[in-house]
């Protein structure tokens, strides 16, 4: 069974359920149906096929699930080349992915459009199930196009299933823009269990005054947050005196949590009937892999690690050596994850599927990358990342794809990208730069160059000039030598 078809029996369980809203419209589930089946018929006649990946570029709204169900009730795929990003960002996925046909819309409409932009072209072998390619940070400075199964997706809703108590009386907002998976947790996890799907706009997410509004009137009850939008959410309540009486669940994930925000909400008793849960998880594994339930001192426990509890039903999850041999309770290494919820691989890119995904013992695993201690109770603390990735927003950002954009200004002749810690704990980006010769730039220039070809969260906070870089004996950059100047 395919997604859109559990969404269509789900549907005929009660047409009048409202499914999905945004600040000007309401679908029912019936008429979400309807105007999903329209956009089938549309694409089919603009010459899409089954496999095909389709764009999918439209504000945050009511539009955006049409958008997403009337794809995959034609059997093909979307691919996220949401608006907030740069222009520039937006071209390079779409033509990785080989996509000629866009599904559009303006904002406040039911009906989206279906754009073709060139002829059609087969660029990659896609397996017949694909849902949606969802394109992560690359350190060859290329981004990867994560390609993620209906049988993932349902993987992971069905394991939701069996731990939480998700019904048809719950409204989720969906916070994320679609280009961050989990987007995919909160609009399936409301229309596959008969809720309603609150489309929290651009604008609202960045807003927290506006945002609580918006949980308020909605009466939501599931909350997905990133740690650092969670924060301001929190001072925000605190500010107003605001409670949230309707909430059962707050889902964090994307990013560690913030313990003194923990503490915090259990102080002014926000939503006292609802679960704090941590979810980790990556977009290889499709969303969210581990739960685990926030007691008011969380963090407290193994200071410098982030607790994230046990994976969920469907998934295993294996801490290992080097050598890719498990270690013992107490012992940190890599985090493997096998199980129905390890997505295809990556988009065109054999090399790097056949090094990161492997099937051991007839079950498909992902090296994950990410280092973790398991506790003598079977518990997971996630420790941090074994490359040079970082988690910023809930965005998982590779320092090296963040690099090669700025120095493909004409003007820099090297850069490199370093991480330190606010007083909050966040991490935040200071990107070294040498000039071309005598060329004068300004790190006001490069900023406002980074923006115009990098998604918000990978532009750097601070730009530093150097008349050269430091070098280890080797010839490399010495990046812990510029990590003392920032």
């Amino acid at each position: 069974m395919t997604l859109y078809e559990r969404f269509a029996a789900q549907a005929a369980l009660d047409p009048g359920q409202v499914a999905v809203v945004d600040s000007e419209l309401s679908l029912s589930y019936d008429e979400l149906r309807a105007a999903a089946e329209d956009l089938r018929d549309r694409l089919a006649a603009a010459g899409a096929r089954p496999g095909d990946l389709i764009g999918l570029r439209m504000p945050r709204g009511v539009a955006v699930a049409v958008g997403i169900l009337g794809i995959l009730a034609h059997g093909c795929a979307y691919v996220p080349l949401d608006p907030a990003y740069p222009a520039a960002r937006r071209e390079l996925i779409a033509e990785d992915a080989g996509v000629t046909v866009v599904v559009t819309a303006e904002r406040g409409t039911r009906r989206p459009d279906v754009v073709v932009t060139g002829p059609r072209t087969v660029r990659h072998e896609t397996p017949p199930d694909v849902a949606y390619v969802i394109y992560t940070s690359g350190s060859s400075g290329r981004p990867k196009g994560v390609f993620v199964g209906n049988e993932h997706v349902l993987a992971l809703l069905d394991a939701g299933h069996k731990v939480f108590d998700f019904d048809a009386t719950d409204v989720w907002s969906v916070f994320c823009g679609y280009g961050f998976d989990v987007s995919v947790w909160e609009l399936w996890g409301a229309l596959l269990n008969g809720g309603t799907a609150v489309m929290i706009s651009h604008e609202t997410a960045t807003d927290p005054r506006a945002f609580v509004d918006v949980l308020r009137a909605e009466g939501v009850t599931v909350l997905n947050q990133v740690p650092t939008a969670f924060d301001y959410l929190l001072a925000e309540l605190a500010a107003r005196g605001e409670r949230l009486p309707a909430l059962r669940y707050v889902m964090f994930s994307g990013e560690a949590i913030h313990p003194p925000a923990i503490r915090r909400w259990y102080d002014l008793a926000v939503a006292p009937g609802a679960t704090l849960v941590n979810m980790y998880g990556i977009t290889e594994t499709t969303v969210h892999a581990t739960w685990h339930v926030l007691a008011p001192d969380a963090g407290d426990g193994r200071p410098g690690t982030t607790p994230i509890g046990v994976p969920l039903p469907h998934l295993e999850i294996t801490v290992v050596d080097e050598d890719l041999r498990p270690v013992p309770a107490g012992t940190p290494g890599e985090m493997l994850v096998s199980g129905s919820g390890v997505s295809h691989g990556y988009l065109g890119r054999e090399d790097l599927t056949a090094e990161r995904f492997s099937v051991r013992d007839g079950v498909r695993t992902f090296r994950s990358g990410d280092w973790a201690v398991r506790d003598a109770a079977g518990d997971l603390h996630y420790i941090g990342r074994k490359d040079r990735q970082v988690q910023i927003r809930g965005f998982r950002v590779e320092l090296g794809e963040v690099e090669a954009a700025i120095a493909r200004h004409p003007l820099v002749a090297q850069c490199a990208v370093t991480v330190a810690a606010n007083r909050h704990g966040e991490p935040l980006l200071t990107a070294h730069y040498t000039r071309c010769g005598d060329a004068e730039i300004t790190g006001e220039q490069l900023r406002t160059f980074a923006t115009g070809v990098l998604p918000p969260q990978m532009v750097p906070m601070a730009f530093r000039a150097h008349r050269s870089m430091p070098a280890t004996p080797n010839g490399k950059i010495d990046l812990a030598a510029l990590d003392s100047t920032s």
